[in-house]
């Protein structure tokens, strides 16, 4: 009986490919390239699992922080503006007549509307959900983008009563 003479190779512990080359060829690399052969222990470290919150948690967790930066609490904080304020007739004034200074209830309406646009943008991506619910993506998708609209067309309202025109 005959062993099997195209016998494979096999590759032993952690030789490479140069080191199977120099191997065959040791005038091209010499003995002065060598890579050393270390095992390294495996070490096992204790894992823990902490219960994820549920998507929609999560996702009001992130309106509510963007809600709050978008009303500018730095601002609130730092340069403690008027709540309100008023003419010299005594008539009340909702918007600050200076582009560069605001009430706190106008930083406040803006970010509902920042946040109402938040949410049509939000809409919009959960529309395309309902693939096979056309009825239903595009009520999903009208309101999304009215209330993007909406927002948009009440920010520039407010702009344009701040810049006087």
């Amino acid at each position: 009986m005959q062993k099997n003479a195209s016998k494979k190779e096999e590759i032993i512990g952690s030789e490479t490919v140069i080191e199977r080359i120099r191997s065959r060829t040791p005038w091209i690399f010499g003995k002065s390239l060598r890579k050393p052969k270390i095992s390294f222990p495996k070490i096992r470290l204790p894992r823990f699992s902490l219960p994820m919150p549920a998507r929609s948690l999560s996702i009001i967790t992130i309106l509510v922080i963007l809600f709050i930066l978008q009303t500018g609490v730095v601002y609130l904080i730092v340069r403690e503006p008027l709540a309100l304020g008023a003419t010299t007739s005594g008539d009340p004034l909702f918007v600050y007549p200076d582009l560069h200074e605001s009430f706190i209830m106008e930083g406040i309406v803006a970010s509902f509307l920042i946040l109402l646009c938040s949410i049509g943008f939000i809409m919009l991506y959960q529309a395309s959900k309902y693939v096979y619910n056309k009825k239903m993506a595009w009520w999903i998708l009208i309101i999304g983008v009215l209330m993007i609209l909406i927002a948009f067309i009440m920010l520039q309202y407010i702009i344009n009563l701040k810049v006087g025109q």
